[in-house]
């Protein structure tokens, strides 16, 4: 595996400052039932890291005291930590808009039966990636059979009323691009996931957030290993939009890691940027109790240009 901070540490990327936070998103730990090409958290069966209750419970203590209004629950598969229930229960009960970023194929393990109900109980909403239409696409770059057990997935989220109208459980899926390339046009590509995934399966969803590949973990070592590192982060500093910077998902989003602790994003977590106020190193999520954090720089560097490029790429899809 290559290491890429190193080839992103030297940055010319605009700074950029915090607003106020309105979103904690929780990374539950680095281990899922799959191990997908583009996965910049490196996640896998074999992974062992999982945030304990403990912290799970400081994570709802800063929901509680900072009054936040989104938990974004991430892996891994976050739904394989012992105490997601328990999580996602207690978030809801402080009124709480909980998203699952689900891989899907979680839903059609053994033991996870009847996850699709909880999940609709509690009226979570479920961001799932998909990254195409197409049963060779998928499974080409997230594993054999995967394509069919997503399909199986959404027609039982759908069954609850998932995606569709009035219900007020949202679906939303995920594309990611199959290789070093921007996404398409977010609001065409969509017109084709509902063509494509209704003609052919029946399934319906609400929207679909297109995200860029960024080069770091799995896929960034991909890019070194093929020699196409440095002319994928050329084609991202190329199409950088400044009118992306004022909705990137940092300035008013909080990365926390399995063990507590605090970053400006999920791809700093998994390079080991940490979030810095005040010259305090590594905060943890107990510090967040107290610390205000409007105003304080965020750490970036040549990876930010992902966030940036073309249309724009956040956790909540294109940002223009």
């Amino acid at each position: 595996m290559h290491a890429t901070l190193r080839l992103l540490q030297e940055s010319d990327f605009p700074p950029l400052a915090r607003r106020a936070v309105d979103t904690l998103q929780v990374n539950l730990g680095y281990t899922c039932n799959q191990a997908c090409l583009h996965c910049h958290v490196n996640a896998s069966p074999e992974r062992k890291e999982m945030m304990g209750r403990e912290t799970i419970d400081q994570v709802l203590a800063v929901l509680r005291a900072r009054g936040l209004r989104t938990l974004d629950v991430t892996g891994g598969a976050p739904e394989l930590n012992p105490h997601f229930r328990h999580l996602v229960a207690q978030a809801r009960r402080l009124g709480a808009r909980v998203i699952d970023r689900c891989n899907l194929t979680i839903l059609n393990e053994p033991g996870f039966e009847d996850l699709p109900e909880f999940l609709a109980g509690q009226r979570v909403e479920v961001t799932a990636s998909l990254p195409c239409y197409s049963r060779e696409n998928v499974d080409r770059q997230r594993g054999e059979h995967v394509f069919e057990s997503s399909i199986l997935a959404l027609r039982k989220l759908n069954a609850l009323g998932y995606g569709r109208e009035g219900t007020g459980l949202s679906l939303n899926l995920v594309y990611n691009p199959q290789g070093p390339n921007l996404p398409p046009a977010q609001p065409a590509l969509k017109a084709a996931y509902v063509r494509e995934l209704n003609d052919n399966f029946g399934i319906v969803f609400n929207e679909l957030f297109t995200l860029a590949n960024m080069p770091i973990a799995r896929f960034g070592s991909t890019l070194v290993t093929q020699g196409k590192f440095a002319s994928y982060m050329a084609t991202l500093r190329g199409a950088h939009n400044p009118a992306n910077l004022d909705g990137v998902m940092c300035r008013s989003l909080v990365s926390v890691d399995y063990r507590g602790y605090l970053y400006d994003c999920d791809f700093n977590q998994m390079l080991g940027i940490p979030l810095v106020v005040a010259g305090k190193p590594r905060l943890h999520l107990t510090d967040l109790l107290e610390a205000e954090l409007d105003g304080a720089p965020i750490a970036v560097a040549d990876h930010c240009y992902g966030c940036t490029a073309g249309q724009g790429s956040s956790c909540g899809g294109a940002l223009t």
